[in-house]
């Protein structure tokens, strides 16, 4: 390459340099290129005059130093990824005049000028943008208030009827109740999932954590949800480790979430399929990481469970891997032939995450999906 360039770790340790680079470091009575640091030998500066810029938000970061009996320019880039430093090396022709003519002073203040307008033309799009969901959350929250209590007294009355408290009924006269009792329910359901993204996207979501145990949470949505599954001719099978113990969670939020995992898996299991859903003891080594040393941790692994794992695996077609990050999105649907407004799987992550926890999907295509989250114990 014909410019100077060498790759720096944060300490200043020289990972990599080009032969360009090595010259400025050989002109400085640096030849030992795996020795060097890049602050305390060659730009003789504290490291943290740099990463004061970096962090206060400036992509690049100028440094003067000598080089020799001359004077050199090196701009600093940080690589957030691997946390690197790359340096590239220029000399200062100190010949050319320091002050700019007036035709260059003009033409860089039109530029500032193009910038601010260009900014605030952004800012204002930005704002515009900001009050349309507003709008958009205000409107779902108020459609689905309004929506609410007249689908509760339809359902009431599909269950009276069903029940044979108002007559008795003909074969054909229950189907078409039945069906349409289950068209009410899923319009219940959607109703409920707009209610919990509105209180979402407008922050208003509050948990109420208390010592629940998450083995009856669980179970008493596995018989909610048993009439559905049979309707449809899909097995489910819950199983739930006895030896969770209680902790503080929100019972109708996680109930929520698993519900939405249930649905999702219902929707894409075909006829004499399965459903799985478990839940057991799980040690997260995440909640141990600000605590304990990686060799601490690796000499004494903990063995006490800090967190409890929920499962739900179907026997559908599977997800593509190239969209297990989509789908937990606002509004996303990989499969466009189910019902739904692409919702319930982002409405899930969001109430997992507010338990500080985390959901992740996990298949090979043809074999099913298995959605799984954890929820940590230390909930405070």
């Amino acid at each position: 390459m014909d410019k100077s360039l060498l790759v720096a770790e944060r300490s200043g340790r020289v990972v990599l340099s080009n032969s360009r680079a090595r010259k400025v470091m050989d002109t400085n009575g640096l030849a030992d290129s795996a020795e060097v640091n890049l602050f305390s030998d060659l730009l003789k500066i504290d490291p943290h005059q740099v990463f004061r810029v970096i962090e206060g938000g400036e992509h690049q970061v100028r440094i003067d130093f000598a080089n020799g009996d001359k004077k050199s320019s090196a701009s600093i880039q940080w690589m957030p990824e691997p946390d690197w430093l790359v340096v590239q090396f220029e000399e200062i022709n100190e010949a050319q005049p320091t002050t700019p003519d007036a035709a260059t002073q003009a033409t860089v203040q039109e530029l500032l000028q193009e910038r601010e307008i260009t900014y605030r033309n952004l800012l204002a799009a930005y704002l515009k943008l900001q009050d349309v969901n507003r709008q958009k959350t205000v409107f779902l929250a108020s459609a689905a208030h309004e929506l609410k209590t007249p689908l509760a007294v339809i359902k009431g009355y599909y269950d009276l009827m069903l029940a044979g408290s108002l007559g008795r009924l003909t074969d054909k006269q229950r189907d078409i109740l039945e069906e349409s009792k289950d068209s009410c329910e899923r319009l219940v359901r959607l109703v409920s999932m707009f209610l919990n993204y509105s209180a979402l996207e407008s922050g208003k979501l509050v948990l109420q954590l208390r010592e629940n145990d998450l083995r009856d949470c669980l179970d008493e949505l596995s018989k909610r949800w048993s009439e559905a599954f049979q309707r449809k001719g899909v097995k489910l099978d819950a199983s739930f480790d006895p030896s969770i113990p209680n902790f503080r969670f929100d019972y109708q939020k996680v109930q929520q979430a698993a519900a939405n995992l249930l649905d999702n898996a219902l929707k894409h299991t075909p006829a004499n399929g399965t459903v799985t859903m478990r839940a057991g003891p799980h040690f997260w080594e995440r909640r141990v990481a600000e605590v304990s040393p990686i060799q601490e941790r690796r000499r004494f692994r903990l063995p006490r469970p800090n967190s409890v794992e929920v499962s739900v695996a179907d026997s559908g077609p599977g997800i593509p891997a190239e969209h297990h990050q989509e789908i937990f999105e606002d509004f996303v649907r990989v499969d466009r032939n189910t019902t739904g407004m692409g919702l319930g799987l982002a409405i899930a992550k969001r109430l997992v995450q507010a338990h500080r926890g985390k959901i992740w999907v996990e298949n090979a295509p043809g074999t099913g999906s298995k959605f799984t989250f954890l929820l940590p114990m230390d909930q405070s």
